[in-house]
């Protein structure tokens, strides 16, 4: 049985060893002497500076999650999972409590029942992916009013809704990994045959896209929307897979993109997770170590390394700052390029 957090302290201690204290959250303006960036290639250059500082935002979670940056109110949601909590991060380096509990208040039959995957939506609203409610969900930030879009398919209720990514035409594609249940794969709450991708349309029905693969996690789409990516944390295949959508949505072929076993090692921990995407058509996907950057065709350019198992990125503010969910831990660094939805 794969418990996706604990395979990650398997393969390491570092960066998750405060993971077990449930100590309060506390503010840094520094960095740590893990931090750095690692050039593959040259060309790394063109979407980050090697010399870029890394800075320590706030630490003291269990596992940090799911950054999406408001850009209305010029703040940063995150959230962390086995806490029940989302917190947000303001420009002047204050964080508070944004929504506790952040998922299910009743927790039986539950390993991780609080948000995951969230997304500032096009309309203001926000999008949630929330493992407690077991469902798609989205809250008017105004009125702080939450309604599920999303809680079953084909009759039956879904996993544990982890990541997602809204298309600019409305669509909106999520995965349905079984993290957030108590047993994973063996819970007798789990419905679905499959830990499926799918696509949700503007009129409420869900159409699974993708059913082979073990454990979806992360999902981003190309800046021309052509390309679903994919992220699989799972140990004995730590992809990140490529689906070539139609006009209607549709997956027509897909591709291994990147393949991360090779970066796999004891002082390296993590699985292909979270991501986000530039204008320049890179992917910045998390992995063993850090978050590395990939060029459209998978190639490996380099590696921001966080020193620990890393669960998810978002661009903010301009829209060239990475933040960066690892472990215990909130980071924030500025890029060369700038993540897609501020060139759409």
């Amino acid at each position: 049985m794969i418990s996706r957090r604990a395979t990650l302290a398997g393969l390491g201690a570092v960066g998750l060893a405060a993971c077990a204290t449930g100590r309060g959250v506390t503010q840094s303006s520094g960095g740590l002497t893990d931090l750095g960036i690692d050039a593959i290639s040259p060309e790394l250059s063109k979407f980050v500076a090697t010399d870029a500082p890394i800075e320590t935002l706030a630490t003291g979670y269990q596992w940090s999650e799911g950054p999406t940056w408001d850009r209305a109110r010029a703040r940063l949601y995150f959230t962390d999972v086995p806490q029940n909590k989302a917190f947000l991060w303001r420009r002047d380096d204050a964080v508070s409590v944004f929504m506790d509990p952040s998922g299910g208040a009743d927790t039986e039959g539950f390993r991780e029942p609080g948000a995951n995957g969230l997304w500032y939506a096009a309309d203001g609203s926000l999008l949630i992916c929330n493992h407690g409610h077991r469902a798609v969900e989205r809250m008017d930030l105004e009125t702080g009013e939450v309604t599920s879009l999303a809680n079953s398919f084909d009759g039956q209720k879904l996993n544990s809704p982890n990541d997602l990514v809204q298309a600019r035409n409305g669509v909106i594609y999520f995965t349905d990994p079984p993290y957030g249940l108590e047993g994973l794969n063996d819970s007798p709450l789990k419905q679905q045959d499959a830990n499926g991708v799918y696509r949700l349309d503007p009129d409420g029905s869900v159409t699974r896209l993708v059913s082979d693969m073990t454990f979806p996690n992360g999902i981003a789409l190309s800046p021309d929307q052509s390309v679903l990516y994919v992220s699989q944390s799972d140990p004995d295949a730590p992809l990140l897979r490529a689906f070539e959508l139609s006009q209607s949505g549709d997956v027509i072929s897909n591709k291994v993109l990147f393949d991360a076993s090779s970066y796999m090692h004891a002082y390296s921990p993590g699985l292909p997770d979270g991501m986000a995407v530039c204008d320049q058509g890179g992917v910045f996907v998390t992995g063993p170590g850090g978050v590395f950057v990939l060029d459209p065709n998978g190639r490996v350019l380099g590696r921001v390394r966080t020193g620990g198992a890393t669960a998810n990125c978002a661009f903010g503010e301009d829209g060239r700052t990475l933040f960066i969910t690892a472990g215990d831990r909130l980071l924030r660094v500025r890029t060369k390029v700038q993540g897609v939805q501020w060139s759409s």
